[in-house]
């Protein structure tokens, strides 16, 4: 499924951002969430939705070649920088429900990406 909106193509689990570059004269992206740095471009409105599509159909092919997975690699640990006053209004938060801080954070960003809560 295509979808576009805020300057974003999705395309088969993939996305990207759509920039112009005044100095090029181009329309540029790059793929998003996997482990190597694919890069496309196009001069024509028209074209570039498809030169996402080649990018990504390209690299799958390239990587199953290749034997290895597209994918970036998330741990599920990541540091947050917030203001103290922040900090300490959810570390309240989170007690005040009976949860730890890491609980509380992750249903929030559940909620905020619009997935169940972990």
């Amino acid at each position: 499924m295509i979808s576009l909106k805020n300057n974003i193509l999705e395309y088969k689990g993939y996305y990207t951002r759509i920039e112009y570059s005044a100095e090029d004269r181009v329309l540029y992206g790059r793929i998003e969430g996997i482990k190597d740095l694919v890069n496309f471009e196009s001069r024509s409105p028209e074209d570039v939705e498809s030169e996402f599509h080649a990018a990504v159909d390209d690299y799958l092919a390239l990587c199953e070649d290749l034997g290895t997975e597209p994918d970036k690699t998330y741990r599920g640990v990541f540091n947050v920088r917030i203001s103290p006053e922040l900090h300490k209004m959810a570390a309240v938060a989170a007690d005040k429900q009976g949860m730890t801080l890491n609980a509380f954070v992750a249903g929030a960003i559940s909620a905020a990406v619009g997935h169940p809560r972990p």
